[in-house]
């Protein structure tokens, strides 16, 4: 499984101005070896042939392109190496139902980042504090915050710049082994646990913990005035350089408290359970309808259940997604089907009368067709 450590740089100005000066030289790498790429046909080879033809000319392009000596020889290539991952993720969107066009040429606000493979990189101690000696750059201060295991190999870094204009590092370790999961027979009830998501309650399970959603209302506000002020500066001066910085740190403030939300909440059912099952939700078109988008998008339901599916895989914990139609119209005691508006919060079944909490239930219903699914029977909700 794909693991990653990010780390924050403490670069000084003069270096700060090395790595722009890196990553734009990359950029231009990248754009030139795009018009290369587009010159091949498809027909003289797959996609990774026709994309090593164009790195294959970095020799010569070093012959009269003095400044990409000043680069090191793997970050070189994995600016032209960069073309084949990104035309196979617009091959998987696609494949998804999302409308993708052709790769562009990249401004310089668009290529943020640069990459080390294998070699070139390292960390090391001096003047009291740790660096990290990059080759044909600089040894720049870095906040390692957690250790990276010794049995683990660091096979690349990458390098980031965010809109704030900070400076990140993260690095990629070989490929981890994913740890045993325990037998779906042996897995007790208690250790079994079914997520509704929703809006006014961000996660409901069937052992009754009700998790409130993330309240980011003073951050939005305070971003909505910052976006008012950059609106009132002219395009491209000084102050409007500084207010669009305000505003991406705006932006990250908001990103950084959901994410945190999101990783705390994800790592404690991981860990918890032995077997976890929640809806796979269909946020893309949720997101398209005109009622409620804001609040859908502001859940970031997809970023949940994708970090739910890494940390099981990390923790050893079974993960099934279940087909959410009917999940809160359908009785978890008798399965009889009863429609509910949005504002009825509570489940009162006609036929049977069972009644609970309106997420309570349709978290016991996602729990029953997740074990459905693994072929191991049903859960009694009650």
């Amino acid at each position: 499984m794909h693991y990653a450590y990010r780390f924050r740089l403490k670069p000084t100005t003069e270096q700060r101005e090395l790595l722009d000066y890196h990553r734009d030289t990359c950029r231009q790498l990248y754009n030139h070896a795009l018009r290369e790429f587009n010159k091949i046909p498809e027909s003289e080879g797959t996609l990774n042939q026709r994309v090593r033809q164009v790195r294959d000319q970095l020799t010569d392009l070093k012959g009269w392109w003095d400044e990409l000596n000043d680069l090191y020889s793997t970050v070189t290539q994995a600016a032209v190496m960069r073309i084949e991952d990104s035309i196979t993720a617009l091959g998987e969107l696609k494949d998804k139902g999302y409308n993708v066009g052709s790769l562009n040429w990249k401004a310089p606000r668009d290529f943020r980042s640069f990459t080390y493979v294998q070699s070139g990189f390292e960390f090391d101690k001096k003047n009291g504090q740790t660096v990290l000696s990059l080759s044909k750059l600089a040894d720049i201060p870095i906040e390692c915050h957690r250790d990276i295991p010794d049995d683990e190999t660091v096979k690349e870094a990458t390098l980031k710049k965010e809109p704030t204009g900070e400076w990140y590092a993260s690095f990629a370790v070989d490929d981890k082994e994913e740890p045993p999961k325990p037998s779906l027979a042996e897995i007790d009830a208690d250790e079994m646990v079914g997520i509704d998501v929703g809006i006014l309650k961000y996660a409901h399970d069937t052992d009754g913990t009700a998790v409130g959603s993330l309240d980011l209302s003073e951050e939005r506000d305070r971003l909505e005035r910052e976006q008012r002020n950059l609106s009132r500066k002219e395009h491209g001066s000084n102050n409007w350089e500084k207010q669009r910085q305000t505003v991406a740190e705006c932006h990250q403030q908001i990103k950084r408290k959901r994410r945190d939300f999101l990783h705390k909440l994800s790592n404690y059912y991981a860990r918890e359970y032995d077997l976890v099952a929640v809806e796979d939700l269909d946020v893309k078109g949720m997101l398209e309808s005109p009622s409620n988008s804001r609040n859908t998008a502001s859940a970031a339901w997809r970023t949940f259940l994708s970090l739910l599916e890494y940390k099981c895989k990390r923790e050893g914990t079974h993960f099934v997604d279940v087909e959410p139609e009917g999940t809160t119209k359908e009785c978890a005691q008798c399965g009889v089907e009863t429609d509910k508006p949005l504002w009825v919060r509570e489940h009162s079944c006609p036929a049977c009368g069972f009644e609970a909490d309106r997420d309570a239930n349709a978290a016991w219903n996602i729990l029953s067709r997740g074990l459905t699914d693994l072929g191991v029977g049903h859960s009694e909700g009650t």
